[in-house]
């Protein structure tokens, strides 16, 4: 008589496997920071390109719109002849789908700064790039860093996807389950995601509380007067 092995527990299935479950966890991490990082880097000076230059905003999000709207899954069939089964063909496609939310919000913060604010700043003699970086994106920081969570809240999901490509962090899990029949590894892999999800939002939510001290406890349209105390502390300092 044969005798098929019952299979492990749930619990079982992890103690056994958190070595794995933890490398895991920190492909998903590095993958989703370096996409957002890499997006970022990219967005900043193409959003103040847009922000100075308004002619070029429509065209520029009309690019990133249209990398935008390819299926992840088809835009990385199509670099993998060019990058190969490696992180960069993951990085490429995931970087790819920050860059419009990065930027239609990076803008939209730079656009709601007081006109009277920049005037009061360049009436203390402040440069154009003094004006950026003191005044400008110090008051735009609650849109920016509210486009950051976003674009990190949906990379977090694309790289599930990028599992297929053997770079897929939890969606590892998921896709080694749903290929097993093996529940443990479907659901383990969706929690890990969303808690994940949960987590960097949390962290960007307080990250922008602590650097934008003057948002809080009113309401999000910025105030003439209150910005421009704002901007009085930033020259001062």
């Amino acid at each position: 008589m044969t005798f098929i092995a019952a299979p492990p527990t749930a619990w079982e299935w992890i103690a056994d496997h958190r070595g794995e479950i933890l490398h895991l966890a920190i492909q998903h991490v590095q993958l989703t920071v370096l996409a957002v990082a890499i997006g970022t880097a990219i967005s900043l000076p193409l959003s103040v390109y847009a922000f100075r230059h308004r002619a070029t905003y429509a065209p520029i999000t009309w690019f990133t719109g249209l990398l935008y709207t390819i299926p992840s899954l088809a835009l990385f069939v199509i670099l993998i002849p060019i990058t190969g089964l490696t992180v960069w063909t993951a990085e490429i496609g995931l970087v790819s789908y920050t860059l419009l939310i990065l930027i239609r919000n990076f803008v939209v913060g730079l656009r709601g700064v007081p006109d009277d604010v920049k005037e009061a700043a360049q009436g203390m003699g402040f440069t154009k790039r003094q004006l950026l970086w003191r005044v400008e994106i110090p008051l735009a920081l609650p849109a920016i860093i509210a486009g950051i969570r976003i674009a990190t809240v949906s990379t977090i999901g694309l790289v599930t996807v990028a599992a297929l490509i053997g770079k897929g962090g939890f969606g590892q899990l998921i896709l080694e389950g749903l290929n097993q029949f093996y529940n443990t590894e479907i659901i383990l892999g969706a929690l890990l995601s969303v808690a994940f999800a949960l987590i960097a939002d949390l962290l960007l939510l307080l990250l922008q509380k602590v650097l934008t001290p003057w948002s809080r406890a009113r309401p999000a349209r910025v105030m003439p007067e209150r910005a421009l105390r704002r901007s009085e502390e930033l020259v001062a300092g």
